[in-house]
């Protein structure tokens, strides 16, 4: 159950693809191997509605949460969010040197006694991988 949300102040997108920054996080994600394909979730809201340190307008931020289930020894989360945060810090480069910017990026581990899920695209994956082999 690894999902991403990502909030990101408004002028952040005159700035860059916030949908290239879903796919790019969806891919990273995959990349580590510590992720089930069929838990990976990645959503983008943007904050229309924002004040940043001193309220200047011009400031831009973008945080993202991570939140996935337990089970992962700290050893493989850290490792795997180093790499997503590597991949996406890469990409948003050109906006660190063009704006005053703020990234980042926060792992939490859901407790299964409090967590509830019902999915079916683990189940639709496998079909559809039993059905380019089979």
């Amino acid at each position: 159950m690894p999902h991403f949300t990502i909030e990101y102040s408004a002028n952040l997108a005159d700035r860059t693809n916030i949908g290239e920054i879903v796919e790019l996080v969806r891919r990273s994600a995959l990349e580590t191997g510590v992720f089930p394909i069929g838990g990976i979730r990645v959503r983008a809201i943007r904050c229309d509605h924002y004040a940043i340190a001193d309220g200047n307008p011009d400031l831009v931020f973008l945080a993202m949460v991570l939140r996935l289930g337990e089970g992962r020894e700290l050893a493989a989360r850290k490792a795997a969010g180093e790499h997503i945060f590597a991949a996406l810090s890469a990409y948003l480069e050109p906006v660190f040197k063009s704006a005053k910017f703020g990234l980042t990026f926060e792992m939490v581990e859901i407790k299964s006694e409090t967590s509830w899920k019902k999915n079916n695209i683990h189940a639709y994956l496998k079909e559809k991988e039993e059905a380019k082999h089979g």
